[in-house]
């Protein structure tokens, strides 16, 4: 297993589907910035702002990233992880 390490927050839980088939997205606000290790198999996708991580019981969590994205891209590249 590879893990990386990032300083996020909480931004968007994504429940789901409803009856309409419209996503379910909770906000969250979590005011601080905390390091986790993320094991790299759980992220989705990473954009400008956001990294698509998945969660338990099959919800998607996006969390705000405190780098910039060309810094954590470097990361990636220098660690083999990006094509």
């Amino acid at each position: 297993m590879s893990f990386i390490s990032l300083k996020v927050r909480a931004a968007f839980i994504m429940h789901g589907y409803d009856e309409q088939n419209r996503e379910v997205i909770e906000q969250v606000s979590d005011p601080d910035f905390v390091e986790k290790l993320v094991r790299v198999e759980r992220i989705q996708s990473i954009s400008e702002k956001y990294v698509l991580v998945t969660a338990s019981d099959g919800r998607l969590a996006y969390w705000e990233y405190a780098e910039e994205f060309a810094a954590l891209k470097a990361r990636l590249v220098a660690a083999g992880l990006l094509v």
